[in-house]
């Protein structure tokens, strides 16, 4: 984690929390009232198409890859701030997925490291230590999130590993059809992520997170933005039939990635994937 002489966004006791722990809770807004009023409007006309074609609303992986007009909110100044305080002033944007749970039988999400899905995706770059896996998540609450319509919880302090043994199992109520082995972490410590709408939490690839299933009245949905540091090398080759992009959010390039135009859609990823995306993270 890099940290900038000066916090953009957070707090120096955020940012440490956030070193330390691997996740965050800033209790704060994340965009402008009018930003997010206008993101949550967006996200409400492309549900809407999503559900038409038959998709699931826990299922909205990378939805800026066929609506670019979402590019507007993941790379808006006040969101790379947030980040820039984390994995300093060179950022990508690596993906971002709604995850909706709709009022009454709202799938649960299993305990999982988002790691585990991107292990083979990156690769330290020049002057880079570690293994590359330097994502940083923000979870926007589109709606509020806490206890009672399923909100995420995390285990702190798991970020320092990040690749588990995993179990397949067997639930059509479940997001996806792996779970972190049991009695391989303490569920005795999570710490519930609760959110007023518009707030958002923060959490390192590698910490262990899940949610329980959404059964009260009110929607919950979250959408995370991904972003990782440019001194990162992506394995384009190693996605989804090599179509996944990524865009240059801020700053510079270090370890010669190539970027995708965020204002276009990801055609090679339609024409491959068409509007139904791959499962996975």
């Amino acid at each position: 984690m890099t940290m900038t002489a000066a916090p953009k966004a957070l707090s120096p006791a955020i940012i440490e929390h956030y070193g330390r722990e691997g996740y965050a809770l800033p209790r704060q807004q994340l965009l402008p009232a009018a930003e997010f009023a206008a993101l949550r409007d967006c996200f409400e006309r492309l549900q809407a198409e999503w559900l038409r074609q038959g998709g699931r609303p826990e299922h909205m992986d990378v939805p800026h890859f066929y609506f670019p007009e979402l590019t507007r909110y993941l790379l808006h100044p006040a969101v790379l701030d947030v980040v820039e305080d984390l994995i300093g002033p060179d950022i990508a944007l690596f993906s971002s997925h709604f995850i909706c749970k709709p009022p009454a039988n709202g799938k649960r999400v299993p305990w999982h490291e988002d790691s585990a899905y991107w292990r083979r995706l990156f690769s330290p770059g020049p002057g880079m230590t570690g293994d590359g896996m330097e994502v940083v998540t923000i979870w926007l609450g589109v709606d509020a999130s806490d206890l009672g319509n399923g909100c995420m919880h995390v285990i702190p302090g798991t970020h320092v590993n990040g690749y588990s043994e995993y179990d397949l199992i067997a639930d059509e109520n479940a997001v996806f059809e792996g779970n972190i082995r049991a009695g391989s972490f303490d569920e005795s410590r999570a710490v519930p992520c609760i959110l007023a709408q518009g707030e958002y939490s923060l959490h390192h690839a590698k910490t262990i997170h899940g949610s329980a299933p959404n059964t009260s009245e009110r929607r919950r949905c979250g959408y995370t933005m991904r972003f990782i540091t440019t001194r990162a090398r992506f394995h384009q080759e190693r996605s989804h039939g090599g179509k996944h992009q990524i865009y240059l959010a801020r700053g510079i390039d270090h370890a010669g990635n190539t970027y995708g135009d965020p204002a276009l859609p990801n055609q090679a990823w339609i024409d491959a994937h068409g509007f139904f995306i791959p499962k996975g993270h």
